[in-house]
């Protein structure tokens, strides 16, 4: 392949990407221990009860997806493509999540017999297909802040705020890997670098989210992040459907403020831009200040798609717990970061 990078590019920070409702008034410990953070997978559909796959619902802390999957291989005497999840959780806090092993004219094996310390089994049911990425519907988490103190009045303010409004749909730092170097990675392996297959998709992803991210900061910086702008193309909530209206009136307005649909940002690949007009103007400013990413994005043959620049969180409710506990409830579709709502109201 042809390096996208004819020169040496400077190295890229991470940086601050600005605050919506007056950014974090309160301080706190987020993962002091793992019951701290726990997250719990959405399934879109319920498994049926018979098939080749055994669907898992597996509890874990300490550990990460992968790390469960070639546990699960070794276990059942599968291949490791024979393991299905739906969604990666790192090993950070008390994750719940589905897996599927496909064992074709097989009984279960004791499933018990896998559990260890940081790992249970929590339901075990068979189902006709395997379990693929992208068929969740979303995560449900629960967040215990320790140590917080600030203004709870502010606070309950800006959670007010999110819950009828949204917060910015931000990819999280943890997609940036360790002090945000998945972004320098990638352009090393843009200048030629040798990089193992599995890391290439991780590093190449890391570039998409920065170019989003860095499309959304400019449109909160012109207060336009959660309205409409002409040549915006938009998602519907809960979904991946999205559309151009003709024009922006006051009924694609009201459907924005009632959470129905969100304006999009590009996730840059090959293919249409699909904007206009003003909306055009700062997806292609964003994408020209980083044209070797995005010349890179092309050459590897990531197919373009768009993302929302906001989220409504379902359920979202909260409460002080002791003198400095603030407790979070709430759910998020599939590909929104916890750590995204909670950058606006706590520095952690």
């Amino acid at each position: 392949m042809t390096n996208s990078v004819q020169h040496p590019q400077p190295a890229i920070s991470i940086p601050l990407w600005p605050h919506v409702y007056g950014g974090p008034a309160s301080t706190g410990k987020i993962k002091s221990i793992p019951d701290d953070f726990m997250v719990q997978e959405i399934l879109s559909f319920q498994p049926e009860g018979s098939g080749e796959h055994a669907f898992l619902q597996i509890q874990k802390q300490g550990e990460n997806t992968e790390y469960v999957a070639r546990l699960l291989a070794r276990f059942a005497g599968v291949r490791q493509r024979d393991i299905g999840y739906a969604g990666l959780k790192d090993r950070h806090g008390r994750t719940t999540q589905w897996f599927s092993v496909w064992l074709p004219g097989k009984e279960d094996p004791d499933w018990s017999q896998l559990e260890t310390p940081s790992i249970q089994v929590l339901q075990a049911v068979r189902h006709a297909r395997k379990l693929k990425r992208g068929v969740l519907s979303g995560n449900r988490f629960q967040l215990l802040i320790r140590d917080w103190a600030g203004d709870k009045s502010r606070l309950e303010m800006q959670l007010q705020c999110i819950k009828k409004s949204g917060f910015p749909n931000y990819f999280g730092s943890q997609r940036f890997g360790h002090q945000g170097q998945n972004v320098n990675k990638a352009l090393a392996l843009l200048q030629g670098a040798k990089v193992k297959r599995e890391l290439r998709s991780i590093y190449l992803s890391a570039v998409r989210s920065y170019l989003f991210n860095q499309i959304l900061s400019q449109r909160i910086i012109a207060n336009n992040w959660n309205q409409a702008i002409a040549g915006d193309v938009f998602i519907f909530n809960h979904s991946n459907s999205y559309f151009k209206p003709e024009q922006i009136d006051d009924c694609v307005r009201q459907r924005i403020g009632q959470g129905e649909i969100h304006p999009t940002a590009i996730m840059y690949g090959k293919g249409v831009l699909e904007t206009q007009a003003e909306a055009l103007a700062i997806e292609e400013k964003v994408i020209s200040q980083h044209q070797c990413l995005s010349d890179g994005l092309i050459d590897y043959g990531l197919e373009a798609s768009r993302r929302a620049l906001r989220v409504m969180p379902d359920d979202l409710s909260w409460e002080f717990i002791a003198d400095d506990g603030l407790l979070l409830r709430f759910c998020l579709p599939a590909g929104c970061y916890a750590t995204s709502l909670l950058r606006e109201i706590v520095d952690c």
